[in-house]
């Protein structure tokens, strides 16, 4: 028995998880007659995560379609900006991104992030039990069925990884309002609530202090305060509204 031949054509914005081969165009592929459109797609390369919309000879098909022979498939990116039903927007980041963590939380994004590698299953479990998003360029973890939501992170710098979780995403920006190191919650604190964890340049030179509400730890307008603030104000003026 002939196995089905179809034509598959990704949009340009997945071109990159696919063979050379097959980022010009819709080229061919023969499929084993019983495997979704959904594991066809996976099998390529592309993670579901990223996908947008599977259209079939001009229709509109789900994941679990089973491909026929002579079908010409388009594979298009997920749209922008994403809206991820049925619980607040919150995320958690894989050990490999803990500066995009550490920047999300700045912007007061409401953000989890594992700085040991637990493995695939446990992130995934973990998305799935407090409906975060999962931030990852670990295509195999994005892969996993049990994830409550997931994003690839596509680029290598920080800066250009926030940029693209805030276009995609459009979360609320509340800056200042996060710990940067635990993601718990800030307020307002007096300089003798926080002494014990200054030094004698600090108690001396700084009177506006806030404190974690979860880890305790204390925050001040220091050294780095001027780059903190360039993070937040780029973000503000690049994606206004969002607050």
């Amino acid at each position: 028995m002939n196995r089905p031949e179809i034509h598959v054509e990704f949009a340009t914005a997945l071109r990159l998880f696919v063979p050379h081969g097959r980022r010009a165009g819709a080229t061919a592929l023969t499929t084993d007659g019983v495997s979704t459109l959904g594991h066809v797609v996976e099998s390529l390369g592309v993670p579901l995560t990223e996908v947008g919309a599977l259209v079939v000879d001009g229709r509109e098909v789900p994941p679990a379609h089973v491909p026929a022979d002579g079908e010409r498939i388009i594979v298009r990116a997920v749209g922008r900006p994403q809206r991820v039903p049925g619980a607040p927007l919150c995320f958690l980041l894989d050990v490999h991104l803990g500066t995009l963590a550490r920047r999300l939380r700045l912007l007061g994004v409401d953000t989890a992030y594992e700085s040991t590698d637990i493995g695939d299953p446990a992130l995934a479990a973990r998305s799935a039990a407090e409906r975060r998003v999962m931030l990852s360029r670990d295509r195999g973890l994005l892969r996993r069925r049990e994830l409550w939501a997931g994003a690839y992170v596509y680029s290598t710098r920080p800066e250009d990884q926030l940029r693209d979780v805030l276009d995609r995403f459009s979360p609320e920006l509340r800056p200042w309002t996060r710990c940067t190191a635990c993601n718990g919650l800030l307020r307002d604190a007096a300089k003798e609530e926080v002494a014990e964890q200054l030094k004698g340049g600090t108690q001396r030179s700084y009177d506006v202090f806030a404190q974690c509400r979860a880890c305790g730890r204390a925050y001040w307008k220091g050294a780095h305060h001027e780059q903190l603030v360039a993070i937040v104000e780029r973000a503000l003026t690049e994606f206004p509204g969002r607050r």
